[in-house]
């Protein structure tokens, strides 16, 4: 990806503002399944391309046949998701793929980088991504590239997750967004 922040949307207003905005990537959180064929027309119209958060589409079972739906008639750009099911149905159906990766405690970790040696994702998601060190330490692990997300609150933050090996960071911050198209 050449985007370094990359807009995440959880309602339709904050959507709408990314359809405005000069960035390319964004990531649509929470929505109902009966909204993204509107969305991805919407996206579709203005040039966008769309990452959709899997688990977090309502309506929709995350697994398998609810990853090969979304991939047959609404052709993302990419899916995220905490399940392995839907990383490798996602790499299978030539879609980007981010596995998310929560940062709550060493078993959590342990049990993240063997779910993530099985799926080998296209990125993975670090939360929350305001934890250089562990930004450092999975990217050199994984050799995967890393999107930072969660939590990041400053333009301070951004910049210190990419300078700890984020590729990206993801964020629903309008602020940031607004910042950094500025600085463009």
């Amino acid at each position: 990806m050449k985007q370094f922040l990359i807009p995440a949307s959880p309602t339709m207003k904050d959507f709408e503002k990314f359809l405005e905005s000069d960035y390319e990537i964004g990531i649509l959180l929470e929505v109902h399944i009966a909204q993204l064929k509107h969305i991805s027309k919407m996206a579709e119209r203005h040039g966008k391309k769309m990452i959709f958060h899997v688990d977090l589409i309502h309506g929709l079972k995350n697994d398998d046949y609810g990853t090969e739906y979304i991939c047959q008639e609404f052709s993302p750009f990419g899916l995220i998701s905490t399940k392995a099911n839907v990383i490798l149905k996602a790499k299978q159906r030539g879609v980007l793929s981010i596995q998310r990766m929560f940062l709550i405690d060493s078993h959590a970790l342990g049990q993240s980088y063997r779910l993530i040696e099985k799926t080998q994702p296209d990125y993975i998601e670090v939360l929350p991504g305001t934890m250089p060190w562990m930004i450092k330490e999975v990217k050199e692990k994984t050799n995967i590239k890393i999107l930072a997300g969660g939590l990041i609150r400053t333009p301070e933050e951004v910049k210190r997750a990419i300078e700890s090996g984020a590729d990206a960071v993801t964020t629903s911050k309008r602020e940031l967004w607004d910042y950094f198209e500025k600085a463009r």
